[in-house]
């Protein structure tokens, strides 16, 4: 792909100049955009998955609460003994609060994550046989469990499209100039207006992928991205190549700079080996 060039200016003249060639974009010219970068953003992360492990609904229920300030990884060494100590919503509601929270420890704000399991027990128990409803308005309705929740779980383990606004998420679709918003609701509503139905599960995870490992908060690694040509915010990080190359995170760190046009022998051994932020 073709990228905006880059001249001997600051950062903020190339910022300024994607940002003026997006400045007079119509909505519906947006909606291609948007279509065009979804398309890229399969293309540069075809890893992209939901990082919790389960195999049941209510499992990533628990996963995706226990997420909550926790990254996955600390997440998925938590669940294990989860899993295997509380099978059915009916565990959960019956579960020793003081056992439970030694469990949960971990993954921080334990009491109040043994608090929402517990009463989400009880209320699958109470109101839906123990089974976990896969429908928005019910999940909702159910203790722990918000929107953003709800869509993780409609997603990846009903098969129901749904859009994850994470903060990676919320992001990333702003600096698209996708939507100029912070609500979540408001920005899933806007994105959904944009794409595809059939994409928003897929999507979701492309992003907070590109947002982990790519477009960071701080400094995103411009001058190393598939999305350059596309985004008016190019140029808020390095876009000379070097340095760009520095700032790729996690274990296709390398690949990333060859879909990028650039040399991955620029990308540092320590990159593919860090974390990916959470």
């Amino acid at each position: 792909m073709s990228r905006p060039p880059v001249a001997a200016s600051t950062g903020a003249a190339v910022l300024d100049r994607s940002a003026r060639r997006f400045a007079g974009e119509t909505p519906v010219g947006r909606k291609r955009r948007a279509r065009k970068t979804a398309r890229l953003l399969a293309e540069t992360h075809p890893d992209a998955h939901c990082e919790l492990d389960f195999e049941t609904p209510l499992q990533l229920a628990v996963a995706t609460i226990l997420s909550a300030q926790c990254t996955d990884k600390k997440v998925n060494e938590v669940t294990p003994v989860v899993f295997k100590r509380y099978l059915t919503a009916a565990d959960y509601a019956a579960a020793d609060r003081a056992q439970l929270e030694e469990i949960l420890r971990p993954t921080g704000f334990f009491r109040a994550k043994t608090d929402s399991l517990i009463k989400l027990g009880q209320a699958l128990v109470e109101r839906h046989g123990g089974e976990l409803p896969g429908k928005l308005d019910l999940l909702v309705a159910l203790p722990g469990i918000g929107r953003k929740t709800a869509n993780v779980i409609l997603g990846n383990a009903f098969d129901v499209p749904g859009i994850t606004v994470d903060t990676h998420f919320r992001r990333l679709v702003n600096r698209f100039g996708w939507v100029q918003e912070e609500d979540p609701v408001k920005i899933e509503f806007q994105v959904a207006e944009l794409i595809e139905k059939r994409d928003w599960t897929m999507l979701s995870h492309r992003i907070i992928f590109h947002g982990r490992r790519v477009c960071h908060a701080r400094k995103p690694a411009c001058g190393a991205c598939t999305l350059a040509a596309v985004c008016p915010s190019y140029g808020t990080g390095p876009t000379e190549a070097a340095p760009a190359a520095r700032l790729l995170k996690g274990p296709r760190a390398r690949e990333l700079a060859v879909q990028a046009g650039i040399d991955p022998g620029l990308v540092p051994a320590a990159a593919v080996a860090t974390p990916e932020a959470p």
